[in-house]
């Protein structure tokens, strides 16, 4: 197979990783409370990436990258704290509403990725990128009201939303992180965050699951969050950052189709239009993405000999939901779960 066919690969098996995790979660919540659920997830990660980085150490397959240090503590820290808020959120609104829909809802984190980004660091956001954002909200707006002859919103989306927003601020924040290890930011985010949902769950009375489930629901956070993003940082190192996060972005109608295949839910009429206006906005989105990521590649062709493929002097970082970052000198990639956001000074993808 060759090596872009088989990058292509990769990006699509990241995406599809991550994609399954919304139904198999809301079937697991059977089974764990919703503050615990994320807990495990996060330790899954965490302590699978943590294998996974001392056998590669230890076969000589994983390079030396620069380790957090101090100066990076205040990002570190915020980065923790969003990440516990934001998957407790999350499975709250997976109990609450179907899991087609939010795999849908995921889709506003490039909302308030991109209003963050705008606000507080004065990103500049192309033309093309307002409008998928209007899109993305529309769609957001219209799965949220339950569609029973009434105009009343879904709490269980409203609680997706709330997730979204608060990795709209951890992206902001873990993106001052960005040439540090991609395996100890994964580490730190899946140990401590994960301990930290489990004193939540702990707090609020819920009880630890049968060991059985616990170790399911760790193997699921291992799969969707820490290989997912193992698969995409390899598919990225071959194909460039625009090109897998066009594969990537099917991720979230996977989730729609595991959803309607895996619990047979039956969405309201409204979920379908927003599933239009997703797709439009996700095509836009993509398009973006590869004109802008073209048109940097033309401009420092000739300025970097040591360019690799669609990269140059790559730095890669990561989440549970994760980022990785691409610095061409003056330019950089910045991806986290299915986002991304774009300027002329810098062209974010984010990735989950």
């Amino acid at each position: 197979m060759k090596k872009n066919n088989y990058a292509a690969f990769l990006a699509l098996l990241a995406a599809a990783m991550y994609a399954v995790s919304i139904p198999m979660s809301k079937l697991l919540l059977g089974y764990a409370g919703q503050a615990m659920m994320a807990g495990f997830l996060y330790l899954g990660a965490g302590i699978g990436m943590s294998f996974y980085t001392f056998v590669g150490k230890a076969s000589g397959k994983l390079p030396e990258k620069e380790p957090l240090t101090k100066k990076e503590l205040p990002y570190t820290v915020a980065m923790v704290v969003l990440d516990i808020a934001a998957p407790i959120m999350l499975m709250a609104g997976i109990a609450r509403t179907n899991s087609a829909n939010v795999s849908l809802l995921n889709n506003f984190e490039i909302v308030s990725t991109s209003l963050i980004a705008l606000v507080v660091f004065k990103e500049v956001v192309s033309k093309r990128l307002w409008l998928s954002i209007g899109l993305v909200t529309a769609a957001s707006i219209l799965l949220s009201f339950e569609g029973r002859e009434s105009f009343v919103f879904s709490t269980g989306s409203i609680l997706v939303l709330c997730a979204a927003a608060c990795w709209g601020l951890e992206n902001n924040c873990t993106r001052m992180l960005s040439t540090k290890s991609s395996e100890e930011i994964v580490i730190i985010k899946g140990l401590f965050s994960g301990l930290g949902s489990l004193v939540v769950a702990l707090t609020i009375g819920e009880r630890l699951p049968e060991l059985k489930w616990a170790a399911v629901i760790m193997l699921l956070g291992f799969i969707s969050y820490g290989m997912s993003i193992n698969f995409y940082i390899m598919a990225q190192k071959e194909l460039g950052a625009a090109k897998t996060s066009a594969y990537y972005s099917v991720s979230p109608f996977l989730g729609v189709a595991f959803s309607l295949l895996f619990l047979g839910e039956r969405p309201e009429p409204q979920f379908y239009a927003a599933l239009v206006i997703m797709a439009v906005s996700t095509v836009l989105m993509t398009k973006d993405t590869v004109q802008l990521q073209h048109n940097h590649s033309h401009e420092h062709v000739h300025s970097h000999m040591h360019s690799h493929g669609d990269i140059t002097h790559s730095h890669e970082h990561s989440h549970i939901h994760s980022h990785l970052h691409v610095h061409n000198d003056s330019e950089e990639t910045h991806m986290h779960g299915h986002m991304d956001l774009h300027n002329h000074d810098h062209l974010h993808d984010n990735i989950s």
